[in-house]
């Protein structure tokens, strides 16, 4: 099976470029963009070598897995744009919930449950399966915004801070291709309902019936302190708010978030 759009992306008038093997679908939306492209355009692989998350960690998509990333020159503020990360989610999760819909079926209580993490992830079964990265430059006429989502089909890393899952291990037999047509049908309409942000409070409420941890203690490691409290919302501006012990509220707009209690003793 070869890479495809969905029929509403294809509708849509979304454009794909598909690779083998590359080093980072998000290098390759840049250097395109930079070259003049502009988009709705998809850059995708189901082996990526170079990737790059949060905090510049490696970002490996061994073969099978799925590494996918959107590219739109848009005219908002960079603060805006990173609110389409939530929109993101939500598309995943969305398809997600398609393409497991036979193992829903066949594995009944034992199916996986899809979360959505603080900021830009998606667990399974309290696990971290998908990985969602932004990135944002300035060219001729307006802001290039890729969106980098990266999904453990086949096999999932060791090692990272909240541990990993792939679909496999949960019972999801599923391959790159069949997911990645379902994604990016159901980014069109998440995309849609943010509208250059103008949307947000919609996609706000979606993301936090979702919420993975919403109401429960939770620490969150910012580089240079540990805030410890409880994971009371997300603002209009996409910043976690955490209601400390004292019942101050404060709001995060970056960090390593960790729940339950993992965050009771700080995790590494």
């Amino acid at each position: 099976m070869t890479f495809a759009l969905g029929p509403r992306a294809s509708a849509a008038g979304y454009r794909l470029a598909a690779f083998e093997r590359t080093g980072s679908t998000n290098t390759e939306a840049i250097e395109h963009a930079r070259a003049g492209e502009r988009g709705p355009m998809w850059f995708v692989t189901s082996e990526q070598t170079a990737g790059r998350g949060r905090r510049q960690r490696a970002w490996i998509a061994p073969r099978g897995n799925l590494a996918a990333s959107i590219l739109e020159v848009m005219d908002v503020a960079p603060a805006v744009a990173a609110t389409l990360g939530f929109a993101a989610g939500l598309a995943e999760e969305a398809a997600l919930e398609k393409v497991s819909l036979e193992a829903a079926l066949r594995l009944g209580e034992g199916r996986p449950r899809y979360a959505l993490k603080w900021p830009n992830d998606v667990l399974a079964s309290g696990k971290k399966l998908v990985g969602i990265g932004l990135e944002a430059e300035a060219v001729g006429g307006g802001l290039a915004v890729v969106v980098g989502i990266g999904t453990n089909v086949v096999a999932a890393p060791e090692g990272t801070p909240t541990p990993a899952v792939s679909l496999a291990a949960l019972g999801v037999q599923i391959s790159a291709e069949e997911l990645f047509m379902a994604l990016s049908d159901a980014w069109v309409e998440f995309r849609g309902i943010w509208d250059k942000g103008r949307g947000f409070a919609e996609i706000r409420r979606l993301w936090l019936e979702r919420a993975a941890g919403l109401g429960e203690k939770v620490a969150i490691h910012t580089g240079t302190m540990t805030l410890e409290g409880v994971f009371d919302t997300i603002d209009d501006t996409g910043c976690l708010i955490v209601r400390t012990a004292e019942g101050r509220l404060v709001p995060v707009a970056a960090g390593e978030v960790f729940f339950g209690p993992v965050a009771s003793v700080g995790a590494a």
